[in-house]
Protein backbone atom coordinates (compact mmCIF):
# COMPACT_ATOMS: atom_id res chain seq x y z
CA UNK A 1 0.00 0.00 0.00
CA UNK A 2 1.21 3.23 -0.80
CA UNK A 3 2.03 5.47 1.90
CA UNK A 4 -0.45 9.03 1.88
CA UNK A 5 2.31 11.89 1.84
CA UNK A 6 0.69 14.76 4.73
CA UNK A 7 0.55 18.37 3.64
CA UNK A 8 -0.22 21.01 5.83
CA UNK A 9 -4.09 22.10 4.93
CA UNK A 10 -4.71 19.24 2.94
CA UNK A 11 -7.39 16.77 4.02
CA UNK A 12 -6.97 12.66 3.87
CA UNK A 13 -8.93 12.47 0.63
CA UNK A 14 -7.46 15.04 -1.47
CA UNK A 15 -4.35 13.69 -0.36
CA UNK A 16 -4.80 10.00 -0.85
CA UNK A 17 -5.94 10.75 -4.41
CA UNK A 18 -2.84 12.66 -5.64
CA UNK A 19 -0.19 10.24 -3.94
CA UNK A 20 -1.95 7.37 -5.46
CA UNK A 21 -2.39 9.22 -8.81
CA UNK A 22 -0.27 7.34 -11.80
CA UNK A 23 1.34 10.68 -13.61
CA UNK A 24 2.95 8.69 -16.58
CA UNK A 25 -0.33 10.72 -18.77
CA UNK A 26 -1.01 14.52 -19.44
CA UNK A 27 -5.14 13.97 -18.42
CA UNK A 28 -4.30 12.62 -14.87
CA UNK A 29 -1.58 15.62 -14.38
CA UNK A 30 -3.95 17.75 -14.99
CA UNK A 31 -6.37 16.39 -12.99
CA UNK A 32 -3.95 16.30 -10.03
CA UNK A 33 -2.99 20.09 -10.42
CA UNK A 34 -6.91 21.30 -11.22
CA UNK A 35 -7.18 20.09 -7.54
CA UNK A 36 -4.03 20.87 -5.67
CA UNK A 37 -3.52 24.31 -7.56
CA UNK A 38 -4.84 26.62 -4.70
CA UNK A 39 -3.23 24.70 -2.15
CA UNK A 40 -0.16 24.85 -3.67
CA UNK A 41 -0.02 29.08 -4.55
CA UNK A 42 -1.00 28.78 -0.40
CA UNK A 43 2.22 27.46 0.63
CA UNK A 44 4.33 29.56 3.00
CA UNK A 45 7.21 31.14 0.69
CA UNK A 46 8.54 33.80 -0.65
CA UNK A 47 7.41 33.66 -4.13
CA UNK A 48 3.96 32.91 -2.90
CA UNK A 49 3.72 35.19 -0.20
CA UNK A 50 4.67 38.13 -1.99
CA UNK A 51 1.75 40.65 -3.52
CA UNK A 52 1.96 41.35 -7.36
CA UNK A 53 -0.94 43.15 -8.45
CA UNK A 54 -1.50 44.43 -12.40
CA UNK A 55 -0.25 41.07 -14.17
CA UNK A 56 -2.74 39.26 -16.63
CA UNK A 57 -2.31 35.55 -16.69
CA UNK A 58 -3.45 33.28 -19.31
CA UNK A 59 -3.15 29.43 -19.98
CA UNK A 60 -3.49 27.73 -23.11
CA UNK A 61 -3.31 24.37 -24.61
CA UNK A 62 -2.06 23.73 -28.33
CA UNK A 63 -1.51 21.35 -30.63
CA UNK A 64 2.35 21.69 -32.53
CA UNK A 65 3.16 20.15 -35.66
CA UNK A 66 4.22 17.15 -34.37
CA UNK A 67 0.49 16.53 -33.26
CA UNK A 68 1.37 16.78 -29.22
CA UNK A 69 -1.08 19.23 -26.95
CA UNK A 70 1.55 21.41 -25.25
CA UNK A 71 0.58 23.52 -21.96
CA UNK A 72 1.66 26.93 -22.22
CA UNK A 73 0.97 30.14 -19.96
CA UNK A 74 1.76 33.90 -19.95
CA UNK A 75 2.04 36.81 -17.50
CA UNK A 76 1.73 39.99 -18.72
CA UNK A 77 1.58 43.34 -17.08
CA UNK A 78 -1.30 45.29 -17.06
CA UNK A 79 -1.48 48.60 -18.03
CA UNK A 80 2.00 49.84 -18.97
CA UNK A 81 4.41 49.41 -21.72
CA UNK A 82 5.91 46.32 -22.35
CA UNK A 83 10.00 46.24 -22.21
CA UNK A 84 10.75 42.60 -23.59
CA UNK A 85 9.37 39.38 -24.14
CA UNK A 86 11.05 36.23 -22.18
CA UNK A 87 10.83 33.15 -22.92
CA UNK A 88 11.43 30.91 -19.56
CA UNK A 89 12.88 27.38 -20.24
CA UNK A 90 12.03 25.11 -17.27
CA UNK A 91 14.52 22.25 -15.25
CA UNK A 92 14.03 18.68 -15.47
CA UNK A 93 10.98 17.24 -14.05
CA UNK A 94 9.72 20.06 -13.48
CA UNK A 95 6.38 22.32 -14.80
CA UNK A 96 6.09 26.09 -15.61
CA UNK A 97 3.21 25.89 -13.00
CA UNK A 98 4.62 25.98 -9.41
CA UNK A 99 7.73 28.23 -8.35
CA UNK A 100 8.15 30.04 -11.01
CA UNK A 101 4.30 31.36 -10.70
CA UNK A 102 6.26 33.57 -8.38
CA UNK A 103 8.91 34.41 -10.83
CA UNK A 104 7.21 35.19 -13.70
CA UNK A 105 5.14 37.32 -11.51
CA UNK A 106 7.67 39.68 -9.97
CA UNK A 107 9.04 39.60 -14.16
CA UNK A 108 5.63 41.10 -15.31
CA UNK A 109 5.38 43.49 -12.34
CA UNK A 110 8.68 45.19 -13.70
CA UNK A 111 7.24 45.43 -17.40
CA UNK A 112 8.38 42.18 -18.48
CA UNK A 113 6.06 39.60 -20.99
CA UNK A 114 6.81 36.02 -19.86
CA UNK A 115 5.90 33.32 -21.62
CA UNK A 116 6.50 29.36 -20.72
CA UNK A 117 5.62 25.99 -21.93
CA UNK A 118 5.89 22.92 -20.13
CA UNK A 119 7.71 19.85 -22.47
CA UNK A 120 6.34 17.55 -23.78
CA UNK A 121 5.97 14.76 -21.07
CA UNK A 122 6.36 17.21 -18.62
CA UNK A 123 3.33 19.29 -16.52
CA UNK A 124 0.68 19.38 -18.02
CA UNK A 125 1.92 18.48 -21.80
CA UNK A 126 1.08 15.59 -23.60
CA UNK A 127 3.65 12.62 -23.69
CA UNK A 128 5.07 9.54 -21.63
CA UNK A 129 5.95 11.63 -17.71
CA UNK A 130 9.85 12.31 -17.71
CA UNK A 131 10.48 11.07 -21.18
CA UNK A 132 12.63 12.40 -23.37
CA UNK A 133 13.13 9.96 -26.55
CA UNK A 134 15.25 12.76 -28.51
CA UNK A 135 16.54 16.06 -26.67
CA UNK A 136 17.04 17.93 -30.01
CA UNK A 137 13.46 17.34 -30.93
CA UNK A 138 12.59 18.53 -27.35
CA UNK A 139 14.33 21.94 -28.35
CA UNK A 140 12.77 22.11 -31.60
CA UNK A 141 9.36 21.92 -30.15
CA UNK A 142 10.44 25.20 -27.58
CA UNK A 143 11.88 27.05 -30.82
CA UNK A 144 8.65 26.63 -32.62
CA UNK A 145 6.64 27.36 -29.39
CA UNK A 146 8.72 30.71 -28.84
CA UNK A 147 8.68 31.62 -32.32
CA UNK A 148 5.35 31.88 -32.93
CA UNK A 149 4.97 33.83 -29.96
CA UNK A 150 7.92 36.62 -31.28
CA UNK A 151 5.38 36.70 -34.41
CA UNK A 152 2.20 38.21 -32.93
CA UNK A 153 1.88 41.77 -34.39
CA UNK A 154 1.53 43.01 -30.59
CA UNK A 155 5.23 41.90 -29.97
CA UNK A 156 6.90 43.16 -33.39
CA UNK A 157 9.57 45.37 -32.40
CA UNK A 158 10.34 44.19 -29.11
CA UNK A 159 13.43 42.70 -27.34
CA UNK A 160 13.16 38.96 -26.80
CA UNK A 161 14.96 37.18 -24.14
CA UNK A 162 15.67 33.30 -23.27
CA UNK A 163 15.19 32.45 -19.43
CA UNK A 164 16.47 29.12 -18.91
CA UNK A 165 16.82 27.22 -15.39
CA UNK A 166 19.26 24.20 -14.77
CA UNK A 167 18.23 21.69 -17.76
CA UNK A 168 15.99 24.60 -19.06
CA UNK A 169 19.70 26.25 -19.40
CA UNK A 170 21.01 23.42 -21.91
CA UNK A 171 17.35 23.85 -24.29
CA UNK A 172 18.13 28.09 -24.14
CA UNK A 173 21.71 27.26 -25.25
CA UNK A 174 20.34 24.57 -28.01
CA UNK A 175 17.59 27.15 -29.21
CA UNK A 176 20.23 29.93 -29.60
CA UNK A 177 22.98 27.98 -31.15
CA UNK A 178 19.56 26.91 -33.69
CA UNK A 179 18.74 30.03 -33.79
CA UNK A 180 21.58 32.62 -33.64
CA UNK A 181 20.23 35.86 -34.42
CA UNK A 182 16.75 35.52 -33.51
CA UNK A 183 17.48 36.13 -29.57
CA UNK A 184 18.85 39.52 -27.81
CA UNK A 185 20.41 37.81 -24.75
CA UNK A 186 19.95 34.54 -22.46
CA UNK A 187 19.60 34.82 -18.67
CA UNK A 188 21.18 31.49 -17.19
CA UNK A 189 20.32 30.13 -13.99
CA UNK A 190 22.21 27.37 -12.74
CA UNK A 191 22.38 26.10 -16.81
CA UNK A 192 23.05 22.19 -16.98
CA UNK A 193 26.28 22.59 -19.66
CA UNK A 194 27.85 19.37 -17.67
CA UNK A 195 25.86 17.67 -14.77
CA UNK A 196 28.30 17.37 -11.54
CA UNK A 197 30.10 14.32 -10.50
CA UNK A 198 27.80 13.55 -7.90
CA UNK A 199 24.93 12.77 -10.11
CA UNK A 200 26.20 10.58 -13.22
CA UNK A 201 26.51 7.44 -12.53
CA UNK A 202 30.26 5.83 -12.75
CA UNK A 203 31.54 5.28 -16.31
CA UNK A 204 31.18 0.94 -15.75
CA UNK A 205 27.09 1.80 -15.06
CA UNK A 206 26.90 3.93 -18.14
CA UNK A 207 28.05 1.60 -20.34
CA UNK A 208 25.57 -1.20 -18.86
CA UNK A 209 22.57 1.76 -19.19
CA UNK A 210 23.32 2.47 -22.73
CA UNK A 211 23.39 -1.09 -23.94
CA UNK A 212 19.71 -1.17 -22.04
CA UNK A 213 18.28 1.99 -22.90
CA UNK A 214 18.54 0.07 -26.87
CA UNK A 215 16.22 -2.21 -25.82
CA UNK A 216 14.10 -0.17 -22.59
CA UNK A 217 14.18 3.16 -23.25
CA UNK A 218 11.12 4.20 -20.96
CA UNK A 219 12.43 2.08 -18.46
CA UNK A 220 13.51 3.88 -14.80
CA UNK A 221 16.69 2.48 -13.77
CA UNK A 222 18.58 5.12 -13.68
CA UNK A 223 20.42 5.44 -10.25
CA UNK A 224 19.70 8.79 -8.48
CA UNK A 225 20.00 10.67 -5.51
CA UNK A 226 17.68 12.79 -3.51
CA UNK A 227 17.82 15.72 -5.92
CA UNK A 228 15.74 18.36 -3.60
CA UNK A 229 17.63 17.63 -0.95
CA UNK A 230 20.70 18.22 -2.98
CA UNK A 231 19.07 21.47 -4.75
CA UNK A 232 17.56 23.29 -1.74
CA UNK A 233 19.62 24.71 0.87
CA UNK A 234 16.88 25.88 2.93
CA UNK A 235 15.54 22.89 4.97
CA UNK A 236 11.84 24.45 4.68
CA UNK A 237 11.83 25.26 1.12
CA UNK A 238 13.20 22.05 0.49
CA UNK A 239 9.85 20.44 2.42
CA UNK A 240 7.98 21.99 0.29
CA UNK A 241 8.63 20.51 -2.68
CA UNK A 242 6.69 18.17 -2.23
CA UNK A 243 3.46 20.91 -2.94
CA UNK A 244 4.91 20.05 -6.38
CA UNK A 245 2.88 17.24 -7.48
CA UNK A 246 2.92 17.09 -11.02
CA UNK A 247 6.82 17.17 -11.10
CA UNK A 248 8.44 13.75 -12.15
CA UNK A 249 10.61 13.07 -9.14
CA UNK A 250 10.84 9.30 -10.15
CA UNK A 251 14.25 7.79 -11.48
CA UNK A 252 15.59 8.84 -14.69
CA UNK A 253 14.10 6.88 -17.68
CA UNK A 254 16.91 5.13 -19.47
CA UNK A 255 16.67 6.95 -23.07
CA UNK A 256 15.78 10.49 -21.08
CA UNK A 257 19.03 10.19 -19.14
CA UNK A 258 21.53 9.49 -21.77
CA UNK A 259 19.90 12.06 -24.13
CA UNK A 260 20.99 14.67 -21.49
CA UNK A 261 24.38 13.07 -20.67
CA UNK A 262 24.98 13.20 -24.57
CA UNK A 263 23.64 16.83 -24.52
CA UNK A 264 25.74 18.39 -22.26
CA UNK A 265 28.75 17.00 -23.81
CA UNK A 266 27.60 18.42 -26.58
CA UNK A 267 27.10 22.11 -24.98
CA UNK A 268 30.50 21.77 -23.30
CA UNK A 269 31.98 21.32 -26.84
CA UNK A 270 30.19 24.28 -28.15
CA UNK A 271 30.49 26.83 -25.25
CA UNK A 272 32.56 28.87 -28.19
CA UNK A 273 29.87 29.04 -30.52
CA UNK A 274 27.59 31.06 -27.75
CA UNK A 275 27.76 34.29 -29.46
CA UNK A 276 24.33 35.97 -27.57
CA UNK A 277 24.67 38.73 -24.75
CA UNK A 278 24.25 36.42 -21.41
CA UNK A 279 23.85 36.90 -17.82
CA UNK A 280 24.86 33.01 -16.02
CA UNK A 281 24.00 33.29 -12.20
CA UNK A 282 25.27 30.13 -10.25
CA UNK A 283 25.59 29.04 -6.80
CA UNK A 284 29.39 28.55 -6.05
CA UNK A 285 27.61 25.20 -3.61
CA UNK A 286 25.79 23.90 -6.85
CA UNK A 287 26.57 19.83 -6.55
CA UNK A 288 23.33 19.45 -9.19
CA UNK A 289 25.18 21.14 -11.84
CA UNK A 290 28.81 21.91 -12.12
CA UNK A 291 29.68 25.84 -11.93
CA UNK A 292 33.04 25.37 -13.18
CA UNK A 293 31.33 25.13 -16.90
CA UNK A 294 29.53 28.09 -16.34
CA UNK A 295 33.04 29.63 -15.62
CA UNK A 296 34.25 28.08 -18.48
CA UNK A 297 31.06 29.49 -20.45
CA UNK A 298 31.32 32.55 -18.91
CA UNK A 299 35.22 32.45 -20.62
CA UNK A 300 34.56 31.00 -24.05
CA UNK A 301 31.57 32.15 -24.98
CA UNK A 302 32.23 34.64 -28.03
CA UNK A 303 29.71 37.29 -26.92
CA UNK A 304 31.16 40.70 -26.39
CA UNK A 305 28.49 41.56 -23.61
CA UNK A 306 28.57 38.18 -20.66
CA UNK A 307 28.37 38.35 -16.84
CA UNK A 308 28.64 35.80 -14.38
CA UNK A 309 27.10 35.93 -11.17
CA UNK A 310 28.52 33.50 -8.49
CA UNK A 311 26.59 33.19 -5.34
CA UNK A 312 28.99 32.16 -2.62
CA UNK A 313 27.82 28.93 -0.24
CA UNK A 314 24.44 28.97 -2.89
CA UNK A 315 22.62 25.81 -4.18
CA UNK A 316 21.59 24.77 -7.23
CA UNK A 317 17.74 26.10 -6.56
CA UNK A 318 19.00 29.86 -6.76
CA UNK A 319 15.07 31.27 -7.07
CA UNK A 320 13.46 29.03 -4.88
CA UNK A 321 15.65 26.91 -2.67
CA UNK A 322 17.57 29.76 -0.21
CA UNK A 323 17.34 31.76 1.55
CA UNK A 324 14.06 34.95 0.99
CA UNK A 325 17.02 37.33 0.71
CA UNK A 326 19.75 35.17 -1.08
CA UNK A 327 15.90 34.73 -3.77
CA UNK A 328 15.15 38.14 -4.00
CA UNK A 329 19.14 39.34 -4.53
CA UNK A 330 19.16 36.49 -7.40
CA UNK A 331 15.92 37.92 -9.14
CA UNK A 332 16.88 41.49 -8.57
CA UNK A 333 20.52 41.06 -10.35
CA UNK A 334 18.41 39.36 -13.15
CA UNK A 335 15.51 42.40 -12.91
CA UNK A 336 18.75 44.81 -13.56
CA UNK A 337 20.40 43.10 -16.49
CA UNK A 338 17.33 42.82 -18.55
CA UNK A 339 16.44 46.64 -17.58
CA UNK A 340 19.79 47.60 -18.90
CA UNK A 341 19.52 45.09 -21.98
CA UNK A 342 15.72 46.31 -22.46
CA UNK A 343 16.95 49.48 -22.81
CA UNK A 344 19.36 49.51 -24.91
CA UNK A 345 17.72 47.84 -27.58
CA UNK A 346 14.92 50.08 -27.52
CA UNK A 347 17.28 53.03 -28.01
CA UNK A 348 19.70 51.79 -30.70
Amino acid sequence: MTAVTRWEGVDDRLAKMITEANLDQAPERRRVREAFKDVQLGIDHCLFKAQYSGVIMKESYEVNSRGLEIFSKSWLPEGSKMKALICFCHGYGDTCTFFFEGIAKKLATSGYGVFALDYPGFGLSEGLHGYIPSFDTLVNDVAEHFSKIKENSEYQGLPSFLFGQSLGGAVALKVHLKQLHAWDGAILVAPMCKMAEDVVPAWPIQQILICIAKILPKEKLVPQKDLAEMAFKDIKKREQCSYNVIAYKDKPRLRTALELLRTTQEIERRLEEVSLPLIILHGEADIVTDPSVSKALYEKARSLDKKLCLYKDAYHSLLEGESDEMIFKVLNDIISWLDEHSVRRVSS
